[in-house]
């Protein structure tokens, strides 16, 4: 078996737990090197027994100190591109959290530095490994709802996961970008694989009414007394208090895309639900399906059919309720290394999902039908562009 020889700039809370699910599928590798002046992913390694390895003080040693068989970049949104320019000159394999970007300059700034040769980067978009994703997607593909006209989304947090993201980085757009685009580009980068075309038209209303100093005396515990939206630990810049933070993006949101082949999409999310929801309804011609991401279980019926509908429970419900899609994806990364299979979702179809969601929330801060024809056309021509242009 071979042992990965592994360097991690950003060695924050998620990336701690894509090596721990690397580990529990039976990778085989070794931390040589990271660099993070603050690797708050540090408890989860330490809970997984992976050794942290060297400490770097900035990527330039860290690379120094290579040749990695993977380099794997976890820091916080509005250092990806910059790690990522700096990784791609190595030629060595990347992983890249997702967002793969953070704004639309620099995701044509990226697609014209993809225009020359590179190494393979792998990013994760994580919804992509589930099983029950992929079996949406598979008979999508294989046209048991037929043509698809519209679909009905949601992401609903609890309390507790809202108020971790309303004490996090994620908080400020100039570290994380939008609530949107750091929450749900997973979302938006599989309705992309599901409706097979770009979106034409997007408006979007949203705003912070829920996580706000201005809403008097809010209660802290929960009835049986045990206190609330304590948590976890809210890792890099963290701020105390969820109601007194500085943050700037929305705590909830609604979008509507049209798609260029016609397929409607409605989309809602709240960062303070009571029922938390993640769910995908998607009707077409000839049937319909309901994927419930939270309980991970899946219903289809036909159209004209009276029976009742199918039903498939694949069970391994988690708390974060990723369940097993870090697993399935630290799989994924191990065959696309061994050149077994292709990793389940590409960076330019990632940089699709992420300028879909910029789109979104250039029409909610504008409160205008944004047409996307002019943003498709200025990455497509970065696509095909040197780098040096």
């Amino acid at each position: 078996m071979t042992t990965y020889r592994i360097g991690v700039i950003g060695l924050g809370q998620r990336i701690a737990h894509v090596l721990a699910a690397m580990k529990e599928v039976g990778w085989s590798f070794v931390l040589e090197a990271y660099a993070d002046p603050a690797p708050v992913g540090a408890p989860i390694l330490e809970a997984a027994d992976i050794r942290m390895g060297r400490p770097c003080a900035d990527p330039a040693e860290l690379i120094a100190r290579g040749p990695y068989d993977l380099l794997m970049l976890g820091a916080p949104n509005h250092l990806h591109f910059e790690h990522l320019m700096v990784a791609m000159q190595t030629g060595w394999p990347i992983f890249a959290e997702k967002p793969i970007v953070r704004t639309e300059d620099e995701t044509e700034a990226l697609a014209r530095r993809l225009a020359q040769p590179a190494p393979p980067i792998y990013v994760g978009l994580v919804m992509r490994s589930l099983p029950i994703v992929r079996e949406v997607i598979d008979r999508i593909d294989r046209g048991e709802l037929g043509e698809l006209v519209s679909i009905d989304a949601t992401e609903h947090l609890g309390p507790e996961h809202g108020a971790y993201l309303a004490r996090n980085w994620r908080r400020k757009q100039a570290w994380g970008g939008s609530y949107l685009l750091d929450k749900v580009v997973h979302d938006f980068d599989v309705f992309g694989r599901f409706v097979g075309a770009r979106p034409e038209r997007v408006a979007s209303f949203g705003g912070r009414r829920i996580f706000r100093s201005d809403r008097g005396e809010i209660a802290r515990v929960y009835e049986d007394g045990s206190d609330a939206y304590a948590y976890r630990d809210a890792g890099w810049n963290a701020s105390n208090d969820a109601f007194q933070s500085d943050m700037d993006v929305t705590d909830h949101q609604v979008a509507l895309v049209e798609y260029e082949n016609q397929v409607r999409l409605s989309f809602h999310a709240n960062s303070h639900s009571s029922l938390t929801e993640r769910r995908w309804y998607v009707a077409g011609t000839d049937g319909t399906l309901i994927a419930d991401l939270v309980r991970n279980k899946l219903m289809v019926r036909r159209a004209l059919f009276r029976g009742k509908p199918e039903k498939v429970e694949y069970g391994g419900v988690t708390a974060d309720a990723h369940n097993g899609a870090d697993q399935a994806m630290a799989l994924d990364l191990l065959a696309a290394l061994e050149s077994r299979a292709a990793f389940p979702v590409t960076p330019y179809e990632s940089m699709e999902a992420g300028l879909t969601v910029m789109a979104i929330d250039r029409a909610m801060e504008a409160r205008q039908v944004i047409n996307c024809a002019p943003m498709w056309a200025r990455y497509d021509a970065a696509c095909k562009a040197p780098a040096s242009a």
